[in-house]
């Protein structure tokens, strides 16, 4: 299993640096990283950061896209052209930055794009302003994989690309063969989406790039520890993945604030692998007939067989 988790649960902590982080992954049992856009890079040129991970037996998954400051009005669909410009020339450099590493995925949250009244802006202009906007980045770097990841509020009340539905259509409306979605659990609960539908939508389709797993209660971007929350949820999403034959990277995108992050890290991966194996335990054909039963009953006994455990 390819999994990686978030570098500033770690950056935190006092004498943490890149390096120090990197080290502590291969103790979780960690295998692969993500890096922020520009946050994680800055004063380190590509092939320092490339030497820094092989130095930790790391992999580069690839880079998300990080947009502060000029941007909190907006980002590729921000109303002033010239910083809506300047956020697409940082998709240009995060490209160029991630396949200089190694890496194979751009994710793109666009935080900002979206609005907190009405009569804010201008929905088709905005609309059109992403589509074009992520084809220029697709045909840019024709060799990653660009990918949206979707939340629907925080930062802004309201934001433009914010469920699964809207991603579809953004997919299909900007045509391109390397267009696709990173999934991230909280911010499909926040939604009230079931993970695991969209995960078998877009994966079946080879449109799923990304998993960011966490856990909360669908309110808020709670970033608690897999399965902690909603267990039969998680099961039925790591499911579909193994349905669809996922084989990208699983990203912790927890939030350990009390917790230790090096102990939180280890523990999530310690749950995920439970899970995963307990799905192997039953088979993924045994599942599949509980699913096409259609019947309650046996969908509730599944549950408590996968409560029971490896007997």
């Amino acid at each position: 299993m390819k999994l990686a988790t978030r570098i500033n649960s770690y950056l935190r902590l006092e004498e943490y640096n890149l390096e120090k982080t990197f080290s502590d992954f291969s103790r979780a049992g960690l295998n692969y990283v993500d890096l922020n856009y520009p946050e994680h890079t800055k004063g380190v040129s590509s092939s320092e950061m490339k030497a820094l991970l092989d130095k930790c037996h790391l992999k580069a998954n690839g880079v998300a896209l990080r947009f502060r400051k000029e941007f909190i009005n907006g980002e590729l669909g921000n109303a002033n052209p010239k910083i809506a410009k300047k956020a697409l020339d940082l998709c240009k450099e995060a490209a160029d930055y991630c396949r200089d590493i190694g890496g194979q995925v751009v994710t793109i949250w666009l935080g900002f794009d979206g609005f907190d009244y009405s009569f804010q802006i201008n929905y088709r202009k905005v609309w059109n302003q992403l589509v074009a906007a992520y084809q220029v980045i697709c045909d840019y770097a024709p060799d990653l994989a660009i990918s949206i990841e979707y939340k629907p509020y925080e930062e802004r009340s309201y934001a433009f690309v914010d469920s699964m539905g809207i991603t579809g259509m953004l997919l299909s409306e900007i045509n391109r063969k390397n267009i696709g979605v990173t999934l991230d659990y909280c911010h499909m609960l926040m939604k009230h989406e079931n993970p695991a539908f969209a995960a078998d939508i877009f994966g079946s389709r080879g449109q799923l790039y990304g998993i960011h797993a966490n856990d909360g209660y669908g309110v808020v971007d709670d970033g608690l520890m897999i399965g902690s929350a909603t267990p039969f949820k998680t099961l039925e999403l790591l499911y579909y993945l193994k349905k669809n034959k996922y084989d990208g990277v699983i990203y912790f995108d927890t939030f350990p604030v009390i917790e230790p992050a090096v102990e939180e890290a280890e523990h999530n991966v310690q749950m995920i692998n439970y899970l995963d194996g307990l799905i192997d335990h039953l088979g993924l054909d045994y599942i599949q007939s509980i699913i096409d039963s259609n019947d309650a009953i046996k969908v509730n006994h599944l549950m408590l067989e996968f409560l029971k455990g490896k007997q």
